[in-house]
């Protein structure tokens, strides 16, 4: 459920908002006092701000400009003032939208669920999916880079990791020792491919219930590894 504040020192226009919102299945907090309403405003969590213009204590422009020195939470500016020097103000501080007074309960609500959904895909749309691969019981989240065998975690040093990754994203693809060790170790290091057998027998034993049948890394011999899906 959002939670909205109210900032609003008209105790009749405030209780009529906050019942129309709560109507819609909003959860309402109001504040009449500006100084009260810009601690909570900047303390505590809320979905969306309607702030009125002119407010004792502390001004709906000053309650504004705080906001958005600490979050991106939508505002709606509500004020009795029809001048546009006021909303270019209010807009220009970061408000994301401004009604004058006086207006529809049922037009400010629309507003506010405009404003949510439109934050909601924002939000949606920075958040950065892991980049996971799963596969029989194993997890391997590339982003975090963790490793989970049948919802057990396991340890892996940069290389066994960065190996098994590259085998699993490439499921079924045989790969010589040579073309492994190219990939992986590049130019960091120079000398005997027998490496990639080695750190193969470690990542068996963390991934494979009986490392002399393996289920996952599948030995092609005379030619390399591959990754059974």
């Amino acid at each position: 459920m959002s939670k909205i504040l109210i900032v609003e020192d008209e105790e009749s226009i405030a209780d009529l908002e906050k019942d129309y919102l709560e109507l819609s299945g909003f959860e309402v907090d109001v504040e009449n006092s500006g100084t009260v309403g810009l601690e909570r405003a900047i303390k505590e969590d809320f979905d969306l701000f309607i702030l009125d213009l002119m407010l004792p204590g502390t001004d709906g422009f000053d309650i504004c400009r705080e906001i958005r020195k600490h979050k991106n939470t939508p505002v709606i500016m509500v004020s009795a003032k029809k001048d546009d020097i006021d909303k270019i103000h209010g807009l220009g501080l970061g408000a994301d939208d401004y009604m004058t007074k006086p207006f529809s309960p049922s037009e400010l609500v629309a507003r506010v669920k405009a404003h949510l959904a439109r934050y909601d895909r924002l939000i949606g749309s920075a958040k950065q999916e892991n980049d996971i691969i799963e596969i029989r019981g194993i997890k391997i989240d590339k982003t975090a880079r963790r490793v989970w065998i049948n919802g057990e975690e396991k340890n892996f040093t940069t290389k066994e990791f960065d190996l098994l990754s590259f085998l699993a994203e490439n499921p079924n693809h045989v790969f010589t020792k040579e073309e492994l060790f190219n990939k992986i170790w590049d130019m960091e290091s120079v000398g005997d491919i027998a490496t990639v057998t080695v750190h193969i027998k470690k990542i068996r034993e963390k991934i494979e219930f009986n490392t002399s049948k393996p289920q996952y890394i599948e030995t092609i011999w005379g030619v390399g590894y591959r990754f059974k899906v």
